[in-house]
């Protein structure tokens, strides 16, 4: 099982960086996935108009976050969906287990304890609350059904990607890992016959599972509406076919409208997989009613705070609860498509989870993260929701290293990443420059011992030539050309 942590960022990436099947795999999915978003926003007014649009919805919506949210509860329970509120991972959790410990079901004379079964869409909430490990510990189990978690639980791996949890696989460690764990596999790296392995094996879960779990792309408030974007079907299997079906997400996917969703449905698709559409598009608005053949007798929706709201109460850092979880800027990320998702060692990787992931589990766990990144500018270019991802890394440097301003509310491990050293040089530098002659005596003196600079700087020299400071600095130059001194 992958056990890698944000705190070992930097070793991680060295691991990634020598692992060149790694880097093979990521190379030619990260350039496949760039051609199919590029195909998809062939016309340049129309995509500067749709992520107008879409940035305009999340901002509106954002802002009226909190009335929407308890908006959304209330036509969700009128509805018939029971909605839950939890503040954090463990409640979550608790709240899962108390559902699943309530089910009733038929139980064969045989069967003295049989155990619970959930099937799980891709929800990378769940994975943020870590779910399967959770449940498992009171002995219930919880089975992906997405393809890709599928075959990297079948591992005991992680998720590397967002959209697509194998991406880090090629089809002939997929067919490894069918080798190594399901019976009568015959090896072969034919991507339709791995396909289809993979749904024989699902499909006699999805009609004994005791409840189905999904995340959600959008709730609408309006009308008290899950939507659910996929490719597989898994996620409508996930959701009609158990008795029951408890949906999590975090605070921050409500929108206002149902019109709100086909802009957004639109630059999330085509961001993502350069899709126009998706193969299935699930509105889920309550359980079954009298008379329907299908649909689950009860739908719960889990809202998730867990960090988001720390986040809101920030009028710059808020924008990053705009994301709808697209993973373009991942997708164009000089770092992410070199060194994979599990370098970071988050649920979250890449430029996203570099803003995201300090909010879930701190600055302190997380301060290697914001200043793993070039600032080339890419994933804010590529954000459909024009989120300022460049901008909010270099203000969560800041936090990383200084206290908060007056009135502003702390993160949680702010100024963690001070240094005692660096300050004590900033300083000294600072007093250097507002003295000129002190300045020049210290550039002065710089190119007389510039030969006994040492070659290794530390990080900086890792991929960079150490500075030497010129033997005469432009000032006395200038200086020395003024009084006719031949240089």
């Amino acid at each position: 099982m992958s056990n890698e942590q944000p705190e070992h960022f930097h070793q991680q990436a060295a691991d990634a960086l020598a692992d060149p099947q790694l880097r093979h795999n990521f190379r030619g999915a990260m350039d496949y996935l760039r051609d199919k978003r590029k195909s998809a926003f062939a016309d340049p007014q129309e995509e500067a108009a749709i992520r107008n649009k879409a940035e305009a919805i999340r901002q509106r919506c954002l802002r009226k976050l909190p009335d929407l949210l308890e908006q959304l509860e209330t036509h969700c329970t009128a509805n018939g969906i029971q909605v839950h509120w939890a503040e954090n991972a463990e409640q979550a959790n608790a709240i899962f287990l108390a559902i699943a410990q309530s089910c009733t079901r038929a139980v064969s004379p045989t069967d003295v304890n049989p155990p619970l079964l959930m099937v799980k869409g891709k929800s990378m909430v769940s994975e943020e609350i870590n779910l399967n490990h959770e449940m498992a510990k009171h002995q219930i189990t919880c089975l992906e059904s997405d393809m890709g978690e599928y075959i990297i639980q079948l591992d005991g791996d992680t998720p590397s990607h967002i959209i697509m949890p194998a991406i880090h696989k090629n089809k002939q460690q997929v067919s490894d890992t069918f080798s190594e764990h399901l019976e009568h596999f015959t090896p072969t790296t034919d991507v339709d016959s791995l396909i289809q392995t993979g749904r024989q094996q699902l499909r006699e879960k999805f009609r004994t599972a005791d409840i189905g779990v999904s995340g959600v792309n959008f709730a609408v408030a309006e009308t008290g509406t899950l939507c659910l974007v996929e490719n597989e079907g898994n996620g409508r299997m996930c959701t009609t076919v158990p008795d029951i079906h408890i949906a999590i997400t975090g605070i921050e996917k409500v929108v206002e409208l149902l019109s709100d969703v086909p802009p957004l449905y639109s630059a999330l698709t085509r961001s993502a997989t350069g899709q126009t559409i998706t193969t299935y598009f699930n509105l889920i608005s309550s359980p079954r009613k009298p008379g329907e053949l299908d649909g689950p007798k009860a739908v719960h929706l889990i809202l998730l705070d867990n960090g988001r709201s720390q986040a809101y109460q920030d009028d710059e850092i808020r924008q990053t609860l705009q994301c709808i979880r697209c993973g373009a800027c991942m997708n164009h990320c000089p770092v992410y498509t070199r060194i994979g998702g599990h370098a970071y060692g988050t649920v979250y990787p890449g430029p996203i989870g570099k803003i995201i992931s300090p909010h879930l589990l701190g600055l302190e766990a997380t301060q290697d993260l914001v200043t793993a990144s070039s600032l080339c500018g890419a994933c804010g270019e590529v954000c459909p929701v024009r989120i300022p991802i460049p901008s909010l890394l270099q203000r969560l440097r800041h936090d990383a290293k200084q206290p908060p301003e007056q009135g502003q509310t702390p993160l949680r491990g702010q100024q963690s990443a001070a240094s005692t050293a660096e300050s004590l040089m900033m300083k000294t530098f600072a007093t250097a420059a507002c003295h000129p002659s002190l300045y020049h005596t210290g550039t002065w003196l710089a190119g007389k011992i510039r030969h006994w600079i040492p070659d290794n700087l530390g990080h900086w020299t890792q991929c960079r030539t150490a500075p030497k400071p010129a033997a005469t600095s432009l000032h006395h130059l200038i200086k020395q050309k003024r009084k006719g001194v031949p240089e």
